[in-house]
């Protein structure tokens, strides 16, 4: 499939709503959390089987974005949406069946392995092309299609609620809650598909810099320099700490208050996550463009820095109060969601745009690892402590502090970001055959 190319006259800002629409869908994978209790319930797992899926799709993510990566720049982002499409609706409909059946495994391999493919390729499916279109602010442009991403929960949260209410919470009632994700995502990602296009010169915007401007280095080297390790580390460190609250985000804040005389009830948990949700949507677009003010090393240092600052905030006086928790929290997943949004210019920054969509694909791998660490450091231990008797906030205070050391890891791996040693650079193209090459004959990987 050949890249859709802008006609002449195609305005720039219809790309980031085709973005938008598969990022929104694909970010229903943060709104998981709603479906624990029920799937726990209704076939009898723990913390840490409910939390396998998301897991599952997580790692799936980053391995499939790692993997695809040289097939998005080849083919373009209408093909990657259109394979986003397909696998993460179909991951529905298999959970649907495994549900009804109450068939588990279903489940995982249908929400977490098709589902998680369908997150891979949906995810860096615009990032190279909103970058190309977007030279001059790189970092809003990510921001603004990554926040949808973040911002899927936001709607996906209330929306899983509303329906666990009115079909049921037990193995039917979720079935029938999968089968509508389904077929709804794959119309609205069907949006995206049909709008989206890559532009037709190096220089979209008159008087912006051109796409192909400063050092350019390819995927394979890439991954040889010491620049992308240590952003891997970085990635890593700040998707563990977000993503550990995130996917326990309900049953977290229940266990929490659950001993006071203000307990949080299963409606409040969702409307929780569904603020987690606003805030890593706002940190996105926020966190991002303000890195385009201030540069992306000294936006990494406030997320990695502040962060720390907040898990310790929660680990010492978190159940004290609601409002200390819930601020916490939203700052922690600020940050989460910038992170994310941000890294895809910090890439631009240190190796260019020659194969910035394969490179990001690469440094997924990362958020792959996270994926399992996050939810598995803050379910595993907190099933421990319950089983030693323990309840409330204390089933937490040993990962909040594994959480601090992982943050402090990642701002001293940030430290150690240099510019990329020339050795590594590619002539840059300056011709307009010479992008024609770069979107069509990437690198292999």
């Amino acid at each position: 499939m050949s890249p859709p190319v802008a006609p002449a006259g195609w305005s720039r800002w219809l790309v980031p709503p085709a973005a938008l629409s598969v990022h929104l869908s694909i970010g229903q994978a943060y709104a998981w959390s709603v479906f624990k209790p029920p799937l726990e319930s209704a076939l009898d797992l723990s913390g840490t089987q409910s939390a396998l899926p998301f897991q599952l799709g997580i790692v799936m993510l980053g391995l499939s974005a790692a993997f695809g990566g040289t097939l998005v720049e080849r083919n373009g982002p209408r093909w990657a949406m259109t394979v986003a499409l397909v696998c993460f609706s179909s991951g529905f409909l298999l959970s649907a069946l495994g549900a009804a059946t109450e068939q588990y495994w279903l489940i995982v391999f249908g929400y977490g392995f098709v589902g998680g493919i369908g997150l891979g390729i949906g995810y860096i499916s615009p990032v190279s092309t909103l970058i190309k279109w977007f030279p001059d602010r790189p970092g809003m442009a990510t921001g603004i299609a990554i926040m949808g991403f973040g911002g899927g929960a936001l709607i996906a949260s209330p929306w899983s609620a509303q329906m666990l209410e009115s079909f049921g919470s037990d193995s039917s009632g979720i079935a029938l809650a999968f089968l509508v994700h389904g077929l709804s995502y794959a119309v609205f990602m069907l949006l995206g598909v049909l709008l989206v296009r890559v532009p037709r010169t190096e220089k979209p915007v008159e008087g912006a810099p051109s796409a192909l401007q400063g050092p350019q280095v390819s995927a394979n080297q890439a991954i040889r320099t010491p620049q992308f390790w240590c952003l891997w580390v970085v990635l890593c460190m700040n998707v563990t700490a977000g993503i550990g609250i995130l996917e326990k985000a309900a049953p977290m804040i229940t266990d929490f208050f659950a001993d006071t005389s203000t307990p949080v009830s299963a409606t409040a948990a969702a409307g929780f996550v569904a603020l987690l949700s606003a805030a890593n949507m706002a940190g996105r677009i926020g966190w991002s463009s303000t890195s385009d003010l201030i540069g992306r090393k000294n936006i990494y240092r406030v997320y990695l820095g502040v962060g720390a600052l907040m898990y310790a905030s929660l680990a010492l006086f978190g159940d004290s109060s609601k409002p200390l928790f819930i601020l916490s929290a939203l700052v922690i997943l600020s940050f989460y969601g910038g992170g994310f949004a941000t890294v895809p210019a910090y890439l631009k920054d240190l190796f260019g745009t020659y194969q910035v969509g394969a490179i990001h694909g690469r440094l997924l791998t990362a958020w792959s690892l996270a994926g399992v660490l996050g939810p598995l450091i803050v379910n595993w231990i907190a099933d421990r402590q319950e089983e030693a008797g323990k309840h409330g906030s204390s089933l937490y205070g040993t990962s909040f502090v594994i959480m601090i050391g992982l943050l402090v890891v990642g701002f001293i791996a940030n430290e150690l970001v240099r510019p990329v040693n020339p050795r590594h650079h590619i002539p840059a193209p300056t011709s307009q055959e010479a992008v024609d090459v770069q979107r069509q004959q990437p690198e292999s990987a």
